[in-house]
């Protein structure tokens, strides 16, 4: 079992939080005049690195908060957690 610290909460069993995709994700502008090729670009497709990478979780079972996580993707390790409107933290 792996611990995952929500920044509102503190330490939790994984179970409790669900995975929300990649963070730091920006509104297309000009959405009104977007292709559905555009809009599909916005939808579908993320990045998938091996590696560090930022993403949403949710603690769905605690107080409810999104909020943003730097994970390794080879390894699961979650390597930093950080609330919604907080700069991504530098990982080495």
């Amino acid at each position: 079992m792996q611990l995952i610290a929500c920044p509102h909460c503190g330490p939790r069993e994984e179970t409790e939080f669900h995975y929300g995709g990649q963070a730091h994700v920006a509104y297309p502008a000009g959405n009104a005049t977007l292709s559905d090729e555009e809009w599909g670009q916005f939808v579908f497709f993320r990045d998938n690195p091996k590696g560090p990478f930022a993403e949403r979780w949710v603690h769905s079972a605690g107080c409810r908060r999104w909020f943003n996580a730097v994970r390794d993707t080879a390894t699961h390790q979650i390597l930093a957690v950080y609330r919604q409107g907080e700069p991504k933290p530098v990982v080495a």
